[in-house]
């Protein structure tokens, strides 16, 4: 993918937090994901490409727009889109740090249809690749950062998902001496975080959505880091109706839906690109900054497979005035 196209995304992921972000702190996250999915759709129209939405609001019947399937673009080059229009809902409702939007871009056919069901994840930097692994014990992979990055386990941070669902695991990682980092929501940050230096984040463990479980593997794959994960379907009523929309959603390919899910499993190309833009201020990227005369400023970050780089990008739209400010 040429950098012509990534600016092109780049673009359509400022614009939807530039729109989510006038609902920062004003608690309706419907209206917020609203905005910032809408304005996304809209600009992946006026791009000369033929998008496919791989993960996104829902179906069809459940999301009026940026379904799974849905066809974008004015036609031309071929990408599966994943995206999370405003991850953090909750976050921009009230204000709080590291609400991001997120697209994930590959050729076509390069990204996994993921299942909405929860997925059991771990993700680190590029030091560890190699060094842990999802069915080790918190504390083995603990140990295993700590001699990677040549700290204490009492100086290693995990970031995890605050569920009551993760209870156990919290009390088993600060049993290992490791420090714990609970956030709210956003676990695609708090993969990410990982492999970007100043975040403080060392290891991510815990379970969320499998689209986000995509979301994060392309970016960690882009930066060089380390992402297994495996599907969780639940022992509710409701399990075996996810098993089953799991195998029509990965019909054709042979992935074992039990089996641990590698990076280049989730993300199959080595042209993947991943952006992420601030809607509220964060540990990796600033929130969408607006200042008088009308000028808005934007901070993102870039991952791209291909050329192996990580951009952070502050863009600034000029005012009503023409007077750049940030």
């Amino acid at each position: 993918m040429d950098i012509t196209r990534i600016m092109q995304i780049l673009n359509v992921a400022e614009l939807a937090a530039i729109e989510a972000a006038k609902w920062n702190g004003r608690g309706d996250k419907s209206a917020a994901d609203a905005a910032a999915t809408e304005a996304m759709r809209e600009a992946f129209n006026d791009i000369d490409f033929s998008g496919r939405i791989v993960i996104g609001e829902g179906e069809r019947d459940e999301a009026p727009m940026l379904f799974i399937g849905e066809e974008l673009g004015r036609g031309g080059e071929e990408i599966d889109i994943a995206v999370d229009p405003l991850e953090g809902t909750n976050l921009c409702a009230y204000n709080r740090p590291n609400s991001l939007t997120t697209i994930a871009c590959a050729p076509r056919g390069a990204l996994l249809f993921a299942p909405d069901t929860y997925m059991n994840k771990i993700a680190a930097g590029p030091a560890l690749k190699g060094k842990l692994h999802i069915d080790n014990t918190p504390a083995e992979n603990v140990k295993a950062v700590a001699e990677a990055l040549g700290k204490d386990v009492s100086e290693v941070n995990v970031c995890i998902l605050l569920r009551d669902r993760h209870k156990e695991l919290i009390q088993a990682v600060r049993d290992a001496g490791a420090r714990v980092r609970l956030i709210d929501d956003g676990d695609v940050f708090g993969a990410i975080a990982t492999a970007v230096p100043g975040t403080g984040i060392d290891l991510y463990l815990g379970s969320g959505g499998s689209p986000e479980g995509v979301l994060a593997a392309a970016g960690l794959k882009a930066i060089g880091g380390f992402f297994q994960g495996r599907f969780a379907f639940g022992e509710d009523e409701k399990a075996a109706d996810k098993r089953r929309r799991a195998e029509e959603m990965v019909q054709g390919t042979d992935l074992d839906l039990d089996g641990v899910l590698e990076m280049d499993m989730l993300v199959r190309s080595d042209e993947a690109v991943f952006i992420a833009c601030g809607v509220t201020d964060g540990e990796m990227v600033e929130g969408v900054r607006t200042f008088e005369g009308g000028s808005i400023s934007t901070h993102s970050i870039v991952m791209n497979s291909a050329d192996k780089t990580v951009r952070f990008v502050k863009n600034i739209r000029r005012g009503q005035s023409g007077i750049i400010r940030f």
